[in-house]
C-alpha cells in the first residue's frame, strides 16, 4: 500500500517527507550529465513544465517547490531507492544549496522510496525557531494532502495516521 510519512520536528528544526512511491532512477541524465536525483532537487531550470499552453496534469511548476525548499534550507538531504537499478542514493546539500556533497550510491535490494529531509534557514524568514504558527501551517498542509489524496494512500503525520 502506498504511504506518505511527514515528520515535523521543531526542536531539531527539521522536516522529513518520505514516500514509498516509485523511486527516482539512479542513473546519469543523458543531457545534464549528473545523477537524476541531483538534477531534480539541486539544479534549477532542469524540468519540463515550461509551456503555459500545454494542458497540465500536475500541480507543480518546473520542480521549483523542492528546489526552493533546498535553497531556503541550511541542510537538505535526498534519499531514494531505485528497485529497477538496485541502487540507493543519498546526497546532502548545505548553506542554501550553495554547497553539495558528492552523492553516495550503494547497492540496494529494498523497495522503492524517496525521502527528503530539510532544515529550514530560519534566519531567512526572520525566525529563531519553528514557532507554533509555522508548525500549524505545515500540519494543515499535511491534512490538506490527506484530504485530496486517494484513500488507498496512507498519510502519517509525526507517526500517526491522519
Amino acid at each position: 500500500m502506498s504511504c506518505i510519512k511527514i515528520d515535523i520536528d521543531p526542536a531539531q528544526n527539521k522536516v522529513r517527507v518520505w514516500n514509498n512511491g516509485k523511486g527516482i532512477p539512479i542513473t546519469i541524465h543523458k543531457d545534464q550529465g549528473c545523477y537524476v536525483p541531483e538534477m531534480i532537487f539541486g539544479q534549477l531550470l532542469t524540468s519540463s513544465n515550461y509551456n503555459d499552453t500545454d494542458k497540465k496534469v500536475t500541480g507543480g511548476r518546473n520542480g521549483f517547490g523542492a528546489k526552493l525548499a533546498n535553497i531556503f534550507s541550511t541542510k537538505f538531504v535526498i534519499e531514494t531507492a531505485d528497485s529497477k537499478h538496485k541502487k540507493k542514493y543519498r546526497q546532502v546539500f548545505k548553506k542554501n544549496m550553495s554547497q553539495k556533497e558528492d552523492p553516495v550510491i550503494e547497492p540496494n535490494s529494498s523497495e522503492d522510496y524517496t525521502a527528503i529531509t530539510f532544515y529550514p534557514d530560519l534566519k531567512r524568514f526572520n525566525m529563531e525557531e519553528m514557532d507554533t504558527d509555522i508548525v500549524a501551517l505545515m500540519t494543515k498542509r499535511a491534512y490538506d494532502l490527506a484530504g485530496v489524496t486517494d484513500a488507498k494512500v496512507k498519510i502519517f503525520l509525526n507517526g500517526e495516521r491522519i
